[in-house]
């Protein structure tokens, strides 16, 4: 198990969540990309934003986890402004994450060392990373020669080594072949058993059936529905969900 324990035998306490959204709006060349009155981010499980490309998706992600400043509203971690010294807590694995010319082990080790973790801890820590990962065998390798599902893993490997309180995810198996992809999802899940919260960004709507537990439908830059998964899936209350789930294109 990754998440730290203090000398109390408690779970760490979190710092970032929950990660909370008000009035966020974005607008570029007249068209307004993204207009969240309110989105929150709490507790465990895994929440799944669906949608068209452009519907305002990675754009939502990006503002929550500050790296990108709206043109209106603010975001919160725990109740403060977002801030660098809990930016580590959050772990963001971009749908093409960018891998050091290192070998697999180093690639992990990297945030650590940025921290100012001793070598040693950099070392267990990283290694458990990938043994949860399913990567351990590979920590020597190349990690710019791993297959793309590898790469994958490793970021979210890399992600996972600082013990953050809360993963984005940004189509992690996008391109990737079935084998790649199921390989992903089992990652996913068990990072989920370990008491990470999750947030998913996928347009595969049957991954979205096998992972989530919450599903929230993005259109036009807005939030169209959101609930729990089951109900979502089942029994869509919205045009623009009963359209999506249905396969029809939504603008």
């Amino acid at each position: 198990m990754l998440k730290v324990i203090d000398a109390s035998g408690l779970t760490a306490p979190n710092e970032l969540l929950p990660i909370r959204g008000t009035a966020l709006r974005i607008e570029r060349a007249g068209r307004r990309l993204l207009d969240c009155p309110a989105f929150e981010v709490s507790g465990d499980g895994t929440l799944v934003l669906l949608g068209p490309n452009g519907a305002g998706k990675t754009l939502l992600l990006k503002v929550l986890a500050n790296l990108v400043t709206p043109d209106a509203g603010i975001v919160t971690w725990a109740g403060r402004a977002p801030d660098r010294a809990r930016a580590l807590k959050l772990g963001f694995v971009l749908q093409k994450p960018v891998l050091l010319r290192r070998s697999t082990l180093a690639n992990v080790m990297y945030p650590l060392a940025v921290a100012g973790v001793e070598k040693p801890e950099q070392w267990s820590r990283a290694m458990r990373a990938l043994r949860l990962a399913g990567l351990e065998a590979l920590a020597d390798t190349p990690a710019r020669v791993l297959s793309g599902g590898e790469q994958r893993r490793v970021a979210i490997a890399r992600a996972l080594v600082t013990d953050p309180d809360v993963l984005f995810l940004d189509e992690p198996t996008a391109n990737l072949d079935p084998a790649a992809t199921s390989a992903v999802e089992a990652l996913i899940r068990s990072v989920k058993e370990r008491g990470y919260p999750v947030v998913l960004v996928t347009h595969d709507i049957g991954q979205a059936r096998r992972l989530a537990d919450e599903a929230v439908l993005m259109a036009g830059g807005r939030i169209a529905e959101q609930g729990a998964a089951d109900r979502f899936f089942a029994a869509p209350q919205s045009a623009e969900a009963k359209a999506y789930l249905a396969g029809d294109i939504v603008l």
